[in-house]
């Protein structure tokens, strides 16, 4: 049910689709274009003079709509198998520009969450804010015992607004499942679930706190990324302190070459980053585009801004290197095994069919220079070859995705002719054989060391049990099996079934011969009608009871 605020919210997004020209767009899809005829008589339509491409009105739109849009556009736009490349790309331009809040608004906040003074926590705190986004804003202070550190404070009334939005969007994708064609396959209800989940994470601090520390524990001591310190005790819900750091934004490509960075070192150690959180730490950084990443002069990564953090399950790794390791290798075969072995496409797919699908999309590139293969194009390349397929949307991978593209992007900004493919083989090859071989083998037996040294010590008592029972002809096998048991509910429902039939109808017979004794039995006539009646009404009773209900009732 719609409320009236969410109902005026509906007039402003129509309003602006119209302003930015996208009542076109509407009317052009599955659904519409029967109507399509009524855009004539659409006033607006008639004084339109601006024709900018359709990609580029619905970005404007998205960013005039706010923040909660803004972002859940960039991570459309990471979903080229949902849109065309056109629309595909301009999303990939979004901005998250939002302007500041007050400073004095901000050290309200901060006084509430600590329920005192400013001046009693810091020393000094500037109410100039050092960065704004959608979801918070970054202002500069110093501890009491002279640390330099930032305050990131959650924008006030936040929420509010992303479960408002957040419950038109999900409006739209159940309309979009119901009445799209492509709707059940693609899944826009769970696609708006998980980011309805990623943008409420964000708001809580705590939990980007403990995320940041996890990074810095996995990373501690590493030339590849620094991460900056946390300070718990001031860390609340919607306040969050951590260490000032200082580099040179990761887009400054000019600054970089001043001071002397190695470009193509600092493209690949991006490279092995990504490889790294994704399959040895298994906890990455899910946002990594040009605002949250810096550079020391050393050449070091530095990151910000741990709100969206992503892990994948063993088995989404391992089918996802495997995957990787083939198009290396141009195993196309393989490449269509594991897309079935995972089920990221239906069991019955053929095989053959589905390899001849990859080739088609893989060769051609592979036939330029490797540097001129964009790996994250390849990726969404394919998955738009399964649509034919009927490959379902896989939720989890979109934030891996989105990190993607945005790892390739900078890596390529910063050094465009970086051979990704060439970077990241071997460190897959390394990561499989110590997931498949030896290796593995040795860290699973370290793992379980703890759990045999435990049990090893009970292992000649159970021993012992199981031979006095098997000697006493008390050891018996106990198997079950839930298909086996359903089949035995099912076959005795049935029998009940029949009997209650049979039942039923001797009954009803029972009552017709009470009906046909006219003349032979005189007193039973009289009470003919509530004999039938009571024969009747038991057979009844016993069909109600013993008849199967939708909700499969023995």
């Amino acid at each position: 049910m719609i409320g009236v605020k969410q109902a005026l919210r509906l007039l402003h997004i129509n309003w602006v689709l119209v302003k930015h020209g996208l009542d076109e767009v509407v009317f052009a899809t599955h659904l519409f274009r029967p109507v399509r005829f009524l855009l004539y008589f659409w006033p607006p339509h008639w004084f339109r003079q601006e024709r900018a491409s359709r990609g580029e009105r619905i970005r404007r739109a998205l960013e005039e709509l706010g923040p909660l849009f803004v972002k859940f556009g960039q991570l459309l736009s990471t979903r080229r198998d949902l849109l065309a490349d056109d629309i595909a790309d301009e999303l990939a331009r979004l901005q998250d520009r939002v302007p500041p809040f007050p400073g004095e608004q901000a050290r309200r906040l901060i006084e509430a969450a600590y329920k005192k003074s400013i001046h009693e926590v810091f020393a000094e705190f500037d109410e100039t804010p050092l960065a704004s986004a959608s979801i918070a804003q970054v202002h500069a202070a110093r501890l009491l015992d002279g640390t330099e550190v930032v305050v990131k404070v959650v924008r006030p009334g936040i929420k509010r607004v992303i479960r408002r939005d957040v419950s038109l969007l999900y409006i739209v994708a159940g309309l979009a499942e119901r009445y799209w064609p492509e709707g059940r396959r693609l899944r826009p209800v769970e696609v708006v679930s998980e980011y309805e989940k990623t943008i409420l994470d964000e708001l809580d601090l705590m939990r980007e706190a403990a995320n940041a520390s996890q990074l810095r524990r996995n990373f501690l001591g590493s030339p590849l990324l620094y991460i900056p310190e946390i300070h718990w005790p001031y860390c609340r819900g919607g306040v969050m302190v951590m260490e000032r750091i200082a580099g040179i934004p990761v887009s400054n490509v000019a600054e970089l070459r001043r001071r002397g960075v190695d470009l193509k070192l600092l493209a690949e150690r991006g490279v092995e980053i990504f490889f790294t959180q994704v399959f040895k730490h298994n906890f990455f950084h899910a946002d990594m585009h040009p605002g949250n990443i810096f550079v020391s002069p050393e050449g070091q990564y530095l990151a910000v801004d741990f709100g969206i953090m992503g892990s994948l399950s063993p088995e989404d790794q391992s089918y996802l290197a495997g995957n990787f390791l083939a198009f290396f290798n141009r195993d196309y075969h393989r490449v269509a095994e594991l897309h079935v072995e995972s089920e990221w496409v239906p069991q019955g797919t053929r095989v053959d069919e589905f390899e001849a699908a990859i080739r088609t999309v893989c060769e051609p590139i592979f036939e330029r220079s490797l540097r001129e293969i964009s790996f994250g194009h390849l990726l969404l390349r394919l998955f738009q070859t399964a649509r034919r397929f009927n490959m379902e949307v896989q939720p989890q991978l979109v934030l891996l995705q989105k990190t993607l593209l945005n790892i390739e992007g900078l890596g390529r900004q910063l050094y465009p002719d970086l051979d990704l493919w060439q970077t990241a083989k071997p460190f897959l090859e390394r990561w499989m054989s110590e997931q498949l071989g030896g290796r593995a083998l040795i860290k699973n037996l370290k793992a379980q060391l703890p759990v045999w040294a435990e049990t090893l010590p009970q292992l000649p008592t159970l021993l012992h049990d199981l031979a006095k029972r098997a000697e006493a002809g008390k050891l018996a096998v106990q198997w079950r099996s839930d298909e086996i048991a359903k089949l035995r509910r099912e076959v005795r429902s049935a029998n009940r079934r029949s009997f209650a039939a049979i039942s039923a109808a001797a009954l009803i017979v029972s009552a017709a011969v009470v009906l046909g004794l006219d003349g032979y039995a005189p007193r039973m006539i009289a009470d003919a009608p509530l004999v039938t009646w009571l024969l009747g009404g038991i057979a009844l009773v016993i069909l109600i009871s013993y008849w199967p209900s939708g909700s499969g009732r023995d």
